[in-house]
């Protein structure tokens, strides 16, 4: 959040186009600046807080579907491979992907 100093930081127009940078670091830092036309201010220079989008619930709802049984036990072969598999699988071959891409495509 913004730490409002009571007095902000005033600068004319004409220095703050040239050190724009410097003056957008300092809002970062949380100080507020004035820029200031003529000596009147004109506008202020201050830290942005980050919108927090709301959550909605549901909206995937009707879009998932989870298997009555996803949470049974698994087969002991299943089971064997996450506790004695390899971390990585093995490398497929291109031809060896492209007939599983084939095989899955004529079952959908």
């Amino acid at each position: 959040m913004a730490t409002h100093s009571p007095t902000p930081l005033t600068v004319n127009i004409f220095e703050a186009k040239t050190q724009l940078s410097k003056l957008v670091e300092r809002a970062e830092r949380g100080e507020d600046v004035i820029i200031a036309r003529a000596g009147r201010p004109a506008a202020r220079l201050t830290q942005l807080t980050p919108e927090k989008k709301p959550i909605v619930f549901g909206l995937m709802k009707g879009e998932i579907r989870i298997s009555d049984d996803f949470d049974a036990p698994l087969t002991d072969d299943v089971l064997a491979e996450f506790e004695n598999g390899p971390i990585f699988p093995p490398e497929r071959s291109d031809s060896a992907q492209a007939d599983s891409v084939e095989s899955q495509v004529r079952k959908a």
